[in-house]
């Protein structure tokens, strides 16, 4: 079938005067615009609008009504709110796909959305094999509410390729449901400390615009080594990895918004997504643009958004729920493997997840065993699961706005009140340093 629309124009031939490959400002040039036309394209497929996908609905006996959530070993109160809903994005690479499937296991509650991804160094069978045990899984297949993705994105460590593939990942859980409330991506390396049941009940306390964020408007020596070098991040254009290109030429520091420096990982409400993603403010665009090309885009973008955003520069918590532990020997923050002996500091914290850990690491059993009271291959018990104590006690379920919240909840609502306070409060919402 012919198409009846005039054909497009040429694009007009650029004068050979205007790019020369002896300058070394138009070689740098024609090294960064395949970036950021990508980065353009990419956001316009953001944008756009598009329906969410059909599905069969899920099992009714999981979700039988809207109604509130109710505390098993409680009396009904007509004062519970409803209790939310979180979307995760849990990403792994080669021979990740044990790793991601225990972290789905370990956050796993009908209430939420999940979406996996295996990167392109993890092999097509690795990505189908996930795929295929998640569909076979009773409790996956009854509430629907697991995906995989098809298409593997590019994450290297450094530049803006994490940025994308996390807006990327945002944008598909947007799509694939309206009722989250909170958005969280984790790797493979991390793991919660608290059961859904305990974080969802106490999340259904907070007003869904909070964000949970690490941030500080002091660069210090991040301004030189992460700040100001120009990259391009192969990633965004290349369909095989290759190494990073850096720039000669180093970029001013903006005046025209104030930078602000956190951390990869963060909880975020969901209209602060859509805001990143949807919203007609071009804030969110402008920033994208300028962080194309640094090399920790990830962890100075979204604080940066946030404290820049008269919206939501209220909403922001100066804490992200995770717990780390650094090197201080080291130059680079980045946290070290944790292991048995950092069990009971972990459970002191107060935090709801903990990064980072080897794979199938002694103490992920001893989380699984005394934390979560999770069985190896299962998810972890809560309040929707009907069956008998041990391996099948989720083998059969019920209401899954019914929660049983434990001693982790305790530990949450500890931390979490202490962040909430007067004193502190103030002095967490983006406070230029």
């Amino acid at each position: 079938m012919q198409n009846s629309s005039p054909p497009s124009p040429p694009l007009p031939a650029l004068a050979s005067s205007s790019f020369n490959l002896r300058d070394p400002k138009s070689l740098l040039y024609f090294f960064l615009a395949p970036s950021l036309l990508f980065l353009l394209l990419f956001i316009l497929f953001l944008s756009s609008s598009s329906s969410s996908p059909s599905h069969s609905r899920p099992d009714p006996y999981l979700f039988p009504t809207q109604q509130t959530h109710r505390i098993v070993y409680d009396n009904n109160s007509p004062s519970d709110p409803t209790p939310p809903s979180i979307a995760y994005l849990i990403s792994g690479s080669r021979g990740d796909a044990g790793r991601v499937l225990r972290l789905l296991f370990a956050t796993y509650h009908p209430r939420n959305n999940y979406l996996l991804h295996l990167d392109p160094f993890a092999p097509q069978a690795e990505r189908e094999s996930l795929a295929l045990r998640v569909q076979s899984n009773p409790i996956f297949k009854a509430a629907q509410n697991v995906d995989v993705m098809g298409k593997a994105d590019f994450v290297y460590p450094k530049g803006s390729s994490p940025l994308s593939f996390t807006l990327h990942g945002a944008s598909i859980l947007l799509r694939l449901s309206e009722n989250w409330d909170w958005f969280i991506s984790l790797n493979a390396g991390d793991y919660p400390l608290v059961t859904q049941d305990d974080l969802l009940h106490i999340f259904s306390f907070l007003p869904k615009d909070i964000n949970f964020m690490n941030h500080s408007s002091y660069i210090g020596w991040k301004e030189s080594r992460k700040l100001r070098p120009i990259i391009v991040d192969p990633g965004l254009y290349l369909a095989e990895g290759t190494e990073m290109f850096f720039a000669t030429q180093r970029r001013d520091y903006p005046d025209a918004y104030r930078l602000f420096t956190g951390s990869s990982f963060s909880i975020l409400s969901r209209s602060f997504m859509e805001f990143c993603i949807l919203a007609t403010d071009n804030l969110p665009r402008i920033l994208l643009m300028y962080f194309a090309n640094t090399p920790s885009s990830l962890s100075h973008y979204f604080p940066t958004v946030l404290c820049n955003s008269r919206q939501f520069q209220k909403t922001v918590i100066n804490k992200n729920l995770v717990y780390a532990s650094f090197d201080k020997s080291k130059l680079r923050a980045e946290p070290r493997l944790l292991n048995s002996s950092d069990f009971n500091d972990m459970v002191k914290c107060g935090a709801a997840f903990a990064r980072k850990f080897q794979p199938d690491d002694p103490v992920l059993d001893l989380i699984d065993k005394k934390l979560l009271g999770r069985s190896p291959q299962t998810v972890v018990p809560g309040g929707w699961c009907l069956g008998e104590p041990g391996n099948g006690t989720c083998s059969t379920w019920g209401d899954a706005g019914i929660l049983r919240p434990g001693r982790g909840s305790r530990r949450l609502e500890k931390a979490i009140v202490e962040l909430l306070s007067n004193d502190t409060l103030r002095s967490c919402k983006c406070i230029p340093e």
